[in-house]
């Protein structure tokens, strides 16, 4: 078990650099050369078009992604980011909208839901998000057949907490990489922790930091809402979901308790566990091929 090979060779770009380090333009350029790829992405053949559709909150932007061939599958799609940060711009919004439209033949809408920042919280984002799936599924694209609902890390908890919140307008399908849908977090396995244990700072998921995700998000630690850490709620209603797993993540374990409890209520789940790549592998391009192979997972699990 270790680091892909490609971003093993770059470690010394992050070194010891923390998140407040990053206001230093110097500390920011080595992140951005750590963030590059391979080879520079080259956007698949389809049309993209942002628009602004109402919510109850207010105006909620999306991009909707559509491929040249009819589609036959609509997925409304929601980037991670720790509840705070994100937009519609990042690679695990724009790359994989682009890349799930383009090999699966589907249309795909990205949802700029509202941060928790400047005192929005928890569930102002489940209602953003909430607002497009309807949107999506019963206005703008309702004559499309298999609809799916899903996201990436923090989008992947307010996509799940969406699915739960549907009884006439559920999803057919899930798609949810590296979530993060628990609190406290499961202890990662021995083996995966000693390699974990030794990455940069900004590659790891301390306690301390996980803690904060959770009170930005809801405002507390104590007493939260099922439908805020989605597993601790009632799955038995869900459709069959897919997960991608990254196999480096101290938040891993989310996705593998996920995977139990779905399987535990009768639902069935597919994983696919992205080997040697660290948390939000998905905001990186198909390039590596860790991100490439899951990005095929997912497509083929629309497909289905």
């Amino acid at each position: 078990m270790r680091l892909d090979p490609f971003l093993a060779a770059k470690l010394h770009l992050l070194g010891r650099l923390t998140w407040p380090d990053l206001a230093d333009p110097a500390a920011a350029r080595r992140l951005e050369e750590f963030a590059a790829d391979p080879a520079p992405w080259v956007p698949p053949d389809i049309t993209v078009a942002d628009r602004t559709i109402d919510g109850p909150h207010g105006e909620i932007p999306v991009r909707v992604y559509t491929p040249q061939t009819d589609p036959a599958t609509l997925l409304v799609w929601l980037h991670g980011g720790g509840f705070a940060n994100g937009d519609l711009d990042m690679p695990e919004s724009h790359v994989v909208a682009s890349e799930l439209a383009a090999r699966a033949g589907a249309v795909v809408v990205a949802v700029g839901y509202r941060l928790a920042r400047d005192g929005v919280r928890y569930p102002i984002p489940v209602d953003d998000a909430e607002a497009a799936w309807l949107w999506a599924v019963e206005r703008e694209f309702a004559g499309i057949g298999s609809c799916a609902l899903g996201g990436a890390s923090a989008g992947a908890a307010i996509a799940l907490s969406v699915a739960l919140r549907q009884t006439s307008a559920r999803p057919q399908r899930l798609l949810l990489a590296y979530p993060f849908v628990h609190f406290p977090v499961p202890a990662l396995d021995d083996e995966t922790a000693a390699v974990v244990r030794d990455l940069p700072p900004l590659m790891r998921f301390h306690p301390s930091s996980i803690e904060d995700m959770v009170r930005t998000y809801v405002g507390r630690l104590t007493n939260l809402p099922a439908e805020a850490m989605p597993g601790a709620a009632d799955l038995t209603a869900l459709p069959p979901t897919s997960i991608v797993l990254s196999e480096l993540d101290e938040l891993r374990p989310s996705g593998e308790l996920l995977a139990h409890q779905l399987e535990e209520s009768g639902v069935p789940a597919s994983v696919s566990v992205a080997t040697g790549m660290p948390h939000g592998h998905l905001n990186r391009t198909p390039a590596l091929s860790g991100v490439d192979d899951s990005l095929e997972f997912l497509a083929r699990a629309l497909e289905n």
